[in-house]
């Protein structure tokens, strides 16, 4: 394990206010989204799709690398130019999910666990051949009556660390998403605590399993309420106890923090993040960004619609909420830029 490269990787990704681009959808998830705005469910039109984000003008001053899925990893431009290519041309480390989704847990109704370790070392090979540097494993966490048990959260926790010690072997820096959910009626608080007892056992399970803190990168949930709790708290209180929350078991050697979005509202998210890095910039051992998915991509998809002729519009749009999380990286992102740009 060549441990200079993983930490230089790790530092990059979070370095200069810059944030991580999730384009990992699986192929049933970018349907669904396809679906609502009468795009074609097909091979080219995810192509198409992809093409558009790899190739937006200046994405690679907000964006520091992009989460590829398997399909997306193999595709190419129009030109033949492979996607992998083209993101590092423009200066974007590729990386690459790795897990092969959430199933039910045996024994554990109402509870997930994460699959995927059976051959991983060997499609970490091909990834990191690829042009990969970095990957993603995926855990969710489900608040609910009763749960989560410890024994979905442990069963997640070791498979996490078993991906990320893999991934330092290979040379890619994990990432490493331990997602509590939204949905539900559960508190803030409830949220808060279930947060704490997974992050516990997840970076338990990394000491026990060997995994470098300096290689890997942390993208955890916020810390917020349900989405159907009745009392939705301030933005700066979900900032104060998301921070709060973190500061108490994220190890200081960990590089950095890039936040999932997990279905939150585009503007919302970046003002979230904003609050943390205005209130709590100066006490934060580890930088404090973003891995966002649909809060960056949403409102391109939206105005793209599958249509040649939107394209330059909707990169456009890519363009600006990646430069709004930047901005909220830095504590300068405001309600204002929505309507005058960045």
């Amino acid at each position: 394990m060549n441990t200079e490269k993983l930490e230089g990787i790790a530092r990059k990704l979070v370095a200069d206010d810059k944030g991580l681009l999730a384009m990992d959808e699986s192929n049933a998830t970018c349907h669904k989204r396809f679906a609502k705005l009468g795009i074609p469910q097909t091979e080219e039109a995810r192509r198409a799709y992809r093409e558009l984000i790899v190739t937006t003008p200046g994405l690679a001053e907000s964006i520091s690398g992009a989460i590829l899925y398997d399909e997306t990893i193999r595709q190419q431009k129009k030109d033949g130019t492979p996607f992998i290519k083209a993101l590092a041309d423009a200066g974007i480390i590729p990386g690459i999910k790795v897990d092969m989704g959430a199933k039910d847990l045996a024994g554990y109704p109402g509870e997930k666990i994460t699959e995927g370790l059976d051959g991983l070392r060997e499609r970490l090979a091909e990834y990191a051949q690829m042009g990969a540097r970095f990957a993603k494993w995926r855990a969710v966490i489900v608040i609910g009556d009763d749960i989560p048990t410890q024994g979905c959260i442990g069963a997640n926790a070791q498979a996490l660390a078993r991906y990320a010690a893999l991934c330092q072997e290979a040379g890619l820096v994990p990432i490493v998403e331990p997602e509590v959910l939204m949905d539900g009626e559960h508190t803030l608080e409830r949220c808060r605590e279930v947060t704490e007892k997974v992050l516990r056992t997840v970076f338990n399970q990394l000491y026990t399993q060997r995994v470098m803190l300096e290689g890997i990168l942390l993208k955890p949930n916020m810390v917020l309420p349900g989405l159907s709790c009745p009392q939705q708290e301030s933005v700066d209180e979900v900032a104060d106890t998301t921070v709060t929350s973190l500061l108490r078991v994220v190890p200081a050697a960990v590089p950095g923090i890039a936040f999932l979005s997990g279905g939150q509202p585009a503007e919302l998210a970046s003002a979230r993040l904003n609050a943390m890095n205005v209130r709590f910039k100066a006490r934060m051992p580890w930088a404090l960004g973003f891995s966002f998915s649909r809060a960056i991509q949403q409102p391109a998809l939206d105005i793209w619609q599958g249509k040649e002729a939107n394209v330059s519009a909707a990169q456009k749009a890519l363009s600006h909420r990646a430069a709004c999380n930047r901005a909220a990286r830095r504590g300068k992102y405001s309600s204002a830029m929505e309507k005058t740009g960045v």
